[in-house]
């Protein structure tokens, strides 16, 4: 059972005179650089747009551990409390954000999405550790946990503190047709609207030679580009619809890798992916293509749920 040990008041940044996106986040705090970054993000984009922030920070004890050194629960409250206390102090002083903290027991991927749905938060945000190797299954099981079982929408933020602004200027989406991806990209209009951000829209051509090996004549490669090009059009009628301009870009190859080549090469500062519901087993893995592009964009990743 998750338990609330914590819930200091609350009190919200002013709000500014825009209707913006994202303005009541939950961020996962464990204090580490990656989850100050996060808070960084969350922090300057309440200070720019009004909203409120509640920074959570999970304690995960299990039974066995619990009767091999008791103790060891109280510090890590303490421990928790603290760090949330020297945060929520930082960013008043720094921002005039009033960030509410509540330390919890449990899962933290449990109680990040419980705190969320509770809060009735729009967006989640988390920092990242970006491992390698076999630990890339498991992408930091908060992560994956998280996006699998968030209600709104998560934002993984990888890059450091002082490069945080608490706003998107250059946006790529990953669009393949899906419901996942429309929503994606309806999330890019918003920022486009709010924070006058730059949207283009990748799409990339499935591998299909991997599957009928050396059959890939001209005239189907011909057909796969037309298809494209259709898939393309439904994106420019969302946009369009939604008021707002995209540039489009057709690439072939691994998906995870295109879309990183683009966003490096373009220096976009978020790339925008559908959720497609991972549950179970699958939230290890997630999809290796959402996963590697999470694990190794050269910035913040948003998924639309």
């Amino acid at each position: 059972m998750q338990k609330i040990l914590a819930v200091p008041s609350t009190h919200t940044a002013e709000v500014g005179g825009k209707d913006t996106m994202y303005k009541n986040i939950v961020v996962g705090y464990d204090g580490s650089d990656y989850s100050k970054a996060a808070l960084m993000e969350a922090s300057k984009r309440v200070k720019k747009n009004g909203g409120k922030v509640t920074l959570v920070h999970a304690v995960y004890f299990d039974e066995e551990e619990f009767g091999i050194a008791p103790l060891q629960l109280d510090k890590r409250i303490e421990f928790g409390r603290n760090i949330c206390m020297q945060a929520k102090e930082k960013h008043l002083s720094e921002f005039g954000v009033d960030v509410e903290s509540l330390v919890c027991e449990g899962e933290p991927p449990d109680i990040l999405t419980q705190v969320a749905l509770g809060k009735e938060a729009d967006l989640i945000a988390l920092g990242t550790h970006g491992r390698k190797g076999l630990k890339r299954l498991l992408l930091g099981s908060v992560t994956s946990g998280v996006i699998a079982k968030a209600h709104c929408d998560v934002l993984v933020v990888k890059k450091p503190c002082s490069k945080c602004t608490g706003d998107f200027k250059s946006i790529i989406v990953a669009y393949d047709g899906s419901e996942q991806s429309r929503k994606a990209l309806a999330r890019a209009g918003r920022l486009n609207g709010s924070d006058g951000a730059a949207v283009t829209v990748l799409y990339v051509i499935p591998r299909y030679e991997e599957m009928v090996e050396f059959f890939k004549t001209d005239a189907i490669k011909n057909s796969l580009y037309a298809q494209a090009e259709k898939l393309l059009d439904t994106a420019r009628a969302v946009a369009a619809e939604g008021g707002f301009a995209i540039a489009a870009i057709v690439q072939e190859g691994p998906s995870a890798d295109r879309i990183l080549d683009i966003a490096k090469r373009s220096e976009s500062d978020l790339i925008v992916m559908g959720s497609h519901g991972w549950t179970g087993v699958n939230k290890a893995i997630m999809g290796s293509t959402t996963e590697r592009v999470i694990m190794d964009a050269p910035c913040p990743v948003l998924i639309a749920r």
